[in-house]
């Protein structure tokens, strides 16, 4: 069985086909920058060289056109046809108190998927689009929706309730989801396979660390806490979102500056975060740029995500009661040496200490931590994509 696993991001696309069989990666790719300015496909066939492809990517929708045709093309692909793919997995950010697991997508379920829009208006339009444009090209292929807030169910209430009026909570559901529940499901499983320990006796805290960012206690194998909220926006410093901040600055702002509703939205969701901070990009790759020329705004925007992410990890040190493996992973966890030891600079008082020479890696499994550190740190490159392939695979009998 072959499982095509599809992975919309704010601005990027990851997809895998995956013989399930052998659980063989037969193709990859990601499309980056999706909306901006230097999109690109980077594409690799099993046993053949990879491909960059670079076309202007306006939307999501375009984006996998260009990947389908990839997977079929006679040079660089990996099958003959379309008629190769048995099922497709989709990861779908915000499923509200609506789904607790992966689910055969139907209609309903994607009217139901649009209902939560409010509560991801990044990524659930994405992600519904990549449906709908899967079902459009391979009709009569079975489909799954993967959720990222599925994995943070285990939270105990005293973590997801927020101090408003518990009515808001029933009548609403005004709570704290959290995000990415996927890629931290797979990275928690691997540390704890790379330290021999048995998951349920570890505290674990995983940094997902991309243009959207979340950090998540686990502790005994269960998501306890995580940065994320009732939407994608709460948290960590992001690419264009604001995360934490305090929330009479929505109306100050509509008296002074006479903002709407949706004008604030705009504002905290699409010109915020990073890009706000350094008026550069969204990118963190040109941000460090900028920085290295001595762009002060940029190298700002630098420290403060280090800073918040840095913030977290003691808090949530604190509410388990301590910690013993610490994760990077994501595009930015994975690949920047110099944050993730800015990052846990500081942090020596927790065990928590960085190995400058192991740390100098990037994109693949590697213990970064002192050997006489009482906290191991890892990086650990996130396969949401095989999860919800699994997912898949199980609910497409």
């Amino acid at each position: 069985m072959n499982v095509l696993v599809i992975n919309c991001g704010s601005s990027s696309l990851k997809y895998q086909l995956i013989n399930m069989n052998d659980e063989s990666v037969l193709a990859k790719g990601l499309a980056e920058r999706i909306g901006i300015e230097g999109s690109v496909v980077k594409h690799q066939a099993e046993g053949k060289e990879k491909v960059v492809i670079e076309e202007p990517m306006k939307s999501h929708k375009e984006a996998i056109n260009i990947v389908l045709k990839s997977l079929v093309d006679p040079v660089y692909g990996a099958v003959k046809s379309l008629e190769e793919i048995d099922a497709v997995g989709h990861r779908v950010v915000h499923g509200g108190e609506k789904f607790a697991g992966s689910v055969k997508i139907t209609d309903e379920v994607v009217n139901a998927m649009k209902e939560c829009t409010d509560l991801a208006p990044l990524h659930n339009p994405p992600n519904i689009i990549g449906i709908e444009a899967c079902k459009e090209l391979l009709p009569n292929v079975p489909m799954v929706g993967t959720f990222d807030t599925a994995y943070h169910q285990t939270m105990p209430e005293v973590s997801y309730i927020y101090p408003l009026p518990y009515e808001l909570y029933k009548e609403l559901g005004i709570r704290r989801y959290g995000f990415h529940g996927t890629s931290h499901r797979y990275v928690a499983e691997r540390a704890a396979a790379l330290t021999g320990k048995d998951l349920k006796d570890l505290k674990i805290i995983t940094c997902h660390l991309g243009n959207g960012a979340s950090v998540t206690a686990i502790k005994g194998g269960k998501s306890v806490d995580t940065s994320m909220g009732l939407t994608p926006l709460e948290g960590l410093v992001m690419g264009t979102r604001c995360g934490d901040i305090d929330p009479a600055i929505t109306t100050f702002l509509m008296n002074k500056k006479n903002m709407s509703a949706a004008d604030l939205d705009n504002l905290m969701n699409k010109k915020s975060g990073v890009l706000g901070i350094s008026g550069v990009s969204s990118d963190f790759r040109d941000i460090e740029e900028e920085a290295e020329k001595g762009n002060k705004r940029a190298q700002l925007a630098l420290d403060k995500f280090d800073y918040t992410v840095k913030k977290y990890i003691g808090s949530y040190a604190a509410a388990m009661g301590g910690v013993d493996v610490v994760v990077f992973t994501a595009g930015l966890g994975e690949n920047s040496k110099d944050n993730r030891k800015e990052i846990c600079s500081g942090l020596e008082f927790l065990g928590i200490t960085i190995d400058d020479e192991k740390n100098n890696t990037r994109g693949k499994e590697a213990l970064i931590s002192k050997d006489n550190g009482s906290v191991k740190v890892f990086v650990i490159p996130t396969n949401e994509e095989l999860m919800i392939a699994r997912d898949t695979q199980l609910l497409s009998k």
